[in-house]
């Protein structure tokens, strides 16, 4: 930004605001990808479960289980075993976190969105639209 004269520190505010935003983002949607991406387009196998990961989908897992689901995944989490794994998996599936996910993703994008149209002030908002839309539904 300074090398391109934009000097004012609340254009820096706004812009810090706007790429923190997209910033927690990518990073929710690459825990997604890391337990949902196909390792083909991915070009890597997901091992957060494994590697007792604090992602966006345990954090989801938590919130949403009953104490049984809860004991379930205490029991799976952070075990380098594929049964372990897959049990994970099967409780993310029962929780539906694909769906939670997907909604998620629709509602930051638009967020987004407003943020950019409403935060960017004199900041050339085309740039921050086209970072917006190259992760928008990325699959890796």
């Amino acid at each position: 930004m300074y090398m391109h004269g934009i000097t004012g520190e609340k254009a820096h505010e706004s812009a810090k605001k706007i790429l923190l935003q997209m910033g927690e983002y990518f990073q929710i949607q690459d825990d997604y990808i890391d337990c949902y991406g196909d390792p083909v387009v991915t070009g890597k196998i997901g091992t957060d479960i494994e590697e007792n990961k604090c992602s966006w989908l345990v954090i989801q897992a938590l919130q949403l289980a009953t104490p049984q689901q809860r004991s379930i995944l205490e029991e799976n989490y952070a075990r380098r075993d594929p049964a372990c794994v897959q049990k994970v998996k099967a409780l993310y599936k029962e929780l539906n976190l694909e769906q939670v996910y997907k909604d998620y993703e629709e509602q930051s994008y638009k967020d987004l969105m407003v943020s950019i149209e409403t935060e960017a002030g004199s900041l050339p908002q085309g740039m921050f639209v086209e970072f917006a839309n190259r992760i928008y539904k990325r699959k890796n």
